[in-house]
């Protein structure tokens, strides 16, 4: 099963943000997204997220047009932006208890994608005094507990140390494995390591990119 993107447009007051957007991804594939601040890359991806309309364009998986059908998105798409969308207040368990039955959350929790992710060391820990890392993988907890065919993350390593960065890329290689699909916004040379496809967003399009492991080049690109 694959993805196919095509034609998005997003303008602000006038001001083109996405002039037209296209690309397309397989099952077990990973697309790295990269560029500039401002560039519209989280634009983009709370677009095909559902959080924000596009002014045109399409989004099919599975013979749907996701961005016809909004309401089919969260069965099919999990998403992670920047911010962390936790209740500060309560631990890890009550929060992930918001999205899984008990029997699911144990399950998971002992053999599936959140013990990969090492959300069972720190369970009864509040948000409010979690690492960084440990809100992120929180996060994704959360947006893979209906086992989505397609992931969206907004900057997934930033700031984090490397014992999260591996948790993360842990499980991701497991979800690839199993056929899903990682679009992730990125500014972290390690993540294109795990990349089938690379793409830099420039002028409101999206430029294909060989990374051939000489970040400064990418960079200078960007």
């Amino acid at each position: 099963m694959e993805i196919e993107v095509t034609g998005i447009r997003k303008a602000y007051f006038r001001k083109k943000v996405l002039t037209d957007i296209t690309f397309s991804a397989e099952a077990g594939s990973c697309v790295a997204i990269l560029g500039s601040n401002g560039s519209g890359k989280s634009t983009l991806l709370s677009i095909l997220a559902g959080v924000r309309g596009a002014d045109s364009g399409s989004f099919f998986y599975q013979g749907s047009d996701l961005l016809r059908h909004p309401g089919q998105i969260p069965k099919v798409l999990g998403y992670v932006p920047q911010g962390d969308p936790l209740l500060e207040e309560l631990t890890a368990w009550d929060n992930l208890r918001m999205w899984y039955d008990r029997k699911t959350l144990k399950r998971e929790l002992s053999e599936g994608a959140l013990r990969l992710l090492g959300i069972d060391s720190f369970l009864k820990t509040p948000v409010r005094r979690m690492s960084g890392g440990m809100k992120k993988r929180l996060s994704i907890g959360c947006a893979v507990v209906s086992r989505p065919g397609i992931l969206l993350l907004d900057e997934p390593s930033a700031a984090l140390d490397p014992v999260c960065k591996e948790n993360i890329r842990a499980f991701l290689d497991v979800y690839r494995k199993e056929g899903g699909i990682v679009l992730m916004a990125t500014h972290d040379a390690q993540d294109l390591e795990l990349s089938n496809a690379c793409y830099i967003l420039r002028d409101g399009m999206l430029h294909p990119w060989q990374y051939d492991g000489d970040f400064h080049k990418l960079v200078a690109n960007l």
